[in-house]
């Protein structure tokens, strides 16, 4: 009544028989629980003309957040996972099986997380998170808890290193029935969401500065020409990831599994993430990119001057 029949809270309140303080209140519980999203088209806003040259180039549906020059990283990495947060919660329904990979841009996503119920839905840890000094449990769990929250879903953890020592032992593991159970929701999942970790970003991606690797694995990572990781399986500017011998040990899906997930959302903030964004792209790891204003201008001028 009120958003598409344009009657005031009063009419309303008169109809529904009730006060106007209600009307009010059901209008902000209905925003807060994502049942209302409200868009703004300015016709200043250059974001519409990106999406569309994402899509074209890409592939992807894109969600381009415009963000102020005067806000530092930080600040645009928390917006655009607002707007992560927002676009998320109409796409997951009953039933779902939800793949979470752990970061710093997730964790962002999390903290923004409008509650919407759900039956027997599942969020499931892609990627292990642990290390030699940190189980990992704590970092990771607080991401799949909110979203579990969120969702009303289960919460399935993957109590795994984020890499093996070696890649026999990653073999061996994955027969255990314990690690099948998980990996059996895994190759089940209808949504994946995940960040883009890049080894060039300014804000650090926590593969990267949570003592996941040392320095014999970054030397090996460039020598291999490695741009970034989606659940810490690495690749290429190109998208390729044969010969990368780290994703051997890596406890996230492979690639080919990840491109199987029906929806894939991708949520980036950060230019310094761009070559990154560029290399999960082009191995045709999203369906569905949520990126800040200033990222996606670099995407679509990739091979053109800026």
């Amino acid at each position: 009544m009120y958003y598409l029949q344009d009657l005031t809270m009063d009419a309303i309140a008169r109809e529904l028989r009730t006060s106007r303080s209600t009307v009010s209140r059901l209008l902000s519980s209905a925003r807060e629980s994502g049942l209302v999203q409200i868009e703004i088209r300015s016709p200043l806003d250059t974001a519409p003309e990106l999406e569309r040259q994402i899509r074209n180039e890409y592939d992807v549906d894109a969600h381009v957040v415009p963000i102020l020059d005067s806000l530092n990283e930080a600040e645009a990495l928390d917006r655009v996972a607002m707007q992560a947060a927002r676009t998320i919660g109409p796409l997951v329904d009953s039933n779902a099986i939800i793949g979470l990979a752990w970061g710093a841009t997730l964790s962002a996503v999390s903290r923004h997380l409008t509650r919407k119920i759900t039956h027997d839905s599942v969020v499931v840890q892609l990627n292990g998170a642990g290390n030699m000094q940190t189980t990992g449990i704590g970092y990771a769990s607080d991401i799949m808890r909110r979203f579990g929250n969120a969702y009303g879903a289960r919460v399935e953890q993957f109590p795994v290193p984020a890499f093996f020592d070696h890649a026999s032992t990653k073999t061996a593991m994955w027969q255990e029935r314990s690690v099948r159970r998980i990996l059996d929701l895994q190759e089940r999942m209808s949504i994946a969401i995940f960040g883009v970790g890049s080894v060039d970003s300014d804000y650090p991606s926590h593969v990267y500065a949570g003592g996941y690797l040392d320095e014999n694995d970054l030397s090996v990572l460039a020598a291999s020409g490695v741009v970034g990781d989606v659940a810490t399986v690495f690749f290429r500017a190109d998208g390729s990831s044969d010969g990368i011998t780290l994703n051997e040990r890596s406890t996230g899906p492979s690639h080919e599994q990840l491109r199987q997930v029906r929806r894939r959302i991708c949520v980036v903030s950060g230019t310094s993430k761009i070559n990154g964004l560029r290399g999960a792209l082009a191995a045709r790891l999203a369906t569905d990119l949520i990126v800040d204003e200033a990222t996606a201008r670099r995407l679509v001028s990739f091979g053109n001057p800026i």
